[in-house]
């Protein structure tokens, strides 16, 4: 998001103003009066559970990128990733940090995998619980925990992507629709539906792109579920 909203600053007269937390806890706020013009997911429920209690505009919902999961260990692990979840297994591996899965998509995806690969009831005893995926991902990389399940975007970013890392193949964990909408309390409707444009245009896609991430087509309609 910092490298889209500056790729988008330099095309316009405006500055974006960028709060971070887990989806759940601001659809929460939404809910309660909280002002902001767009709300950026990851996952698609959220922004349509806003929608159609009339909270954000139907018709401006759209998937922004497919997100990933991946097993991510530090640098220096002595344990090799290729093993695949069963690492996990381990007994060098004593806490694995996950997104709380009460507030969190990906909090949800990693239980489904766990869940898919046989495991969870092995190492939920294991499991340390971030308030959202990037909270998630400091508990690995300060060695808080031993390897999280986290966003492949973020291991994938300049300060993680020294680490070990292995992603579940696909049709082993979940696809992530990430979505975004145009919140219906907001006083800037005409910049809001623009930045969510500029997403699609050739910069912003070789950002998204760049973390991992898979695109929709261009020019795909919203796609939502009301």
């Amino acid at each position: 998001m910092p490298e889209l909203a500056t790729e988008y600053e330099k095309q316009s007269d405006v500055k974006l103003s960028v709060t971070y937390g887990s989806s759940g806890n601001f659809f929460a706020q939404i809910q309660n009066g909280a002002l902001f013009d767009l709300f950026f997911s990851a996952d698609s429920a959220f922004p349509s559970k806003l929608a159609a209690a009339h909270l954000a505009d139907a018709d401006s919902l759209q998937i922004y990128a497919v997100g990933r999961l991946v097993l991510w260990l530090p640098a220096d692990s002595s344990l090799d990733p290729a093993g695949g979840l069963k690492i996990l297994l381990d007994s060098r591996v004593r806490k694995i940090a996950i997104a709380n899965p009460e507030h969190a998509p990906y909090g949800r995806a990693a239980l489904e995998v766990l869940d898919h690969a046989g495991l969870y009831d092995r190492v939920k005893a294991k499991l340390v619980l971030g308030e959202n995926i990037s909270q998630a991902a400091q508990f690995a990389q300060s060695g808080s925990a031993q390897a999280g399940l986290i966003a492949l975007s973020l291991a994938l970013s300049p300060t993680m992507a020294s680490g070990k890392r292995w992603v579940p193949p696909v049709g082993q964990q979940p696809e992530l629709e990430q979505a975004a909408v145009v919140l219906t309390s907001s006083s800037n409707k005409k910049t809001a539906l623009d930045f969510l444009a500029f997403l699609k245009a050739p910069k912003a896609r070789a950002i998204f792109e760049r973390y991992g991430f898979q695109l929709p087509p261009p020019h795909a309609p919203a796609r939502h579920k009301l």
